[in-house]
């Protein structure tokens, strides 16, 4: 329930609509209140200052039709520019960041203030009376409809220079690192030791040979979380072993296997129901359960900039800085738990990333479009100094000394120029005394 609980909240804090809708009943409700504190409450700020709110009512309705007007307005352009900013950053980056901008809450904060600010002069000015009718001006009200307006000014300004600084390069790729760097303390916690053993591949051979049997996923698309507890209490309650066959951020399609179960006499339609209900699967895959997903979109931005009709190195460059400030975080860091015990007793083996394979997300797929770029071949080589300078595992210093040695291939096939392959060479021969150093 927790999980599917946190899993809601993050749809809801990737809506555009939630936030305003919220802002907007906090406006309505503001209004009331200054309306009754107006007609019950007797505050004698017409008589102290009348030129400030000495107001008739032709003059708040004006006002306050005026305020409206623009309000919702303005609120049109906000809505064009963000719509704007998504369809570049999806054509120039990739449109697996959108979601970034979407969860942006300065766009959502700011298009709930526009609106907001709508909605409370609409109430307001339903309220206002004169004429032939009993006359009723709620001049405080009306006066904080005018200081929403100033606001929603400084709120339109700042706009503006939020939008054209959060679509630059920099901002897209910092937020999106920092948010996975955020995932990894928050799924990685543990540090991983000088002797730190996290191989739970053995221990998956050794009960491959029991009859297993398959629990089917009832739903396709993206597992984006698992609850590891509720899995256990499953596996509890029946007194059996499962083995997790799919693990966060894959595709998993309905009909085929999501869990193995030891004990097939123990399997039946409730504790199918019960352990797809454990996962969430949905039609894309998100960071806060999935560092691999937010080293993905990094990479996704990288590919883009290295295509033929983009060719922007620079822009591949900071992704490769910002893969490895996330790779040093994970470099000392217990990445996979192998199984759940309860009292000594085996219940869960779960299934999960490991450093080498976040490692091969990270650099693979940019060293296969680096070709004859030295740029970012010695740029990839810095990267794995500096995280093989992070780990004294030697399984993990292994993986990241391959990673060296096909960038050194590559950069043999492809590059021309004597010069270059020279320095290149160099860098080469530096980085290779720090992984034999240790």
């Amino acid at each position: 329930m927790l999980t599917r609980l946190h899993h809601w909240w993050q749809d809801k804090r990737s809506s555009f609509w939630f936030l305003p809708a919220m802002m907007v009943l906090n406006a309505v409700l503001l209004a009331i209140a200054l309306i009754i504190i107006d007609a019950t409450v007797d505050l004698h700020v017409v008589e102290r200052w009348p030129l400030l709110f000495g107001v008739g009512a032709a003059g708040a309705r004006g006002l306050l039709t005026a305020v409206a007007g623009s309000m919702i307005t303005v609120a049109g352009v906000v809505f064009s520019i963000t719509l704007v900013a998504l369809s570049l950053t999806s054509s120039q980056y990739t449109s697996r960041v959108i979601r970034n901008f979407m969860r942006d809450s300065i766009n959502q904060v700011v298009l709930g203030a526009f609106v907001g600010i709508f909605a409370y002069c609409l109430v307001v000015l339903r309220t206002i009376r004169g004429g032939d009718e009993q006359t009723f001006v709620p001049s405080l009200a009306v006066s904080v409809g005018l200081i929403l307006a100033f606001i929603g000014i400084a709120f339109l300004i700042y706009f503006i220079h939020h939008i054209s600084k959060s679509i630059q390069a920099s901002s897209i790729i910092a937020r999106v690192a920092q948010e996975t760097i955020e995932a990894v303390d928050q799924l990685f916690p543990q540090e991983l030791g000088v002797d730190g053993d996290e191989d739970g591949d053995e221990l998956r051979a050794s009960l491959d040979p029991q009859p297993w049997v398959s629990i089917h996923a009832r739903k396709s698309g993206y597992i984006e979380s698992v609850d590891a507890n509720a899995l256990l209490n499953v596996a509890r309650k029946h007194k059996t072993i499962l083995r997790m066959e799919r693990s966060i951020g894959e595709f998993v399609v309905e009909g085929m296997p999501l869990v193995s179960v030891a004990n097939p006499d123990v399997l039946d339609d409730e504790m199918s129901t019960q352990v797809n209900g454990v996962y969430v699967i949905s039609h894309q895959r998100t960071v806060e359960y999935d560092v691999a997903f937010g080293i993905r979109q990094i990479v996704d931005i990288a590919m883009k900039a290295l295509s033929p009709g983009i060719n922007d190195t620079t822009t591949a460059v900071m992704c490769v800085d910002y893969l490895a400030a996330i790779l040093v975080r994970l470099a000392a860091r217990r990445i996979v738990t192998a199984h759940c015990l309860e009292h000594g007793m085996l219940r869960v083996i779960a299934r999960g990333p490991s450093f080498e394979s976040l490692l091969a997300e990270a650099f693979d797929q940019i060293r296969q479009n680096a070709s004859g770029n030295v740029a970012i071949m010695s740029r990839q080589l810095g990267a794995l100094q500096t995280i093989a300078s992070q780990t004294t595992n030697p399984g993990r210093r292994r993986a990241v000394h391959e990673k060296v040695q096909w960038i050194a291939e590559l950069a043999e096939r492809t590059i021309a120029s004597p010069y270059d392959r020279e320095r290149f060479e160099k860098h080469l021969v530096r980085v290779r005394k720090e992984l034999v150093s240790r």
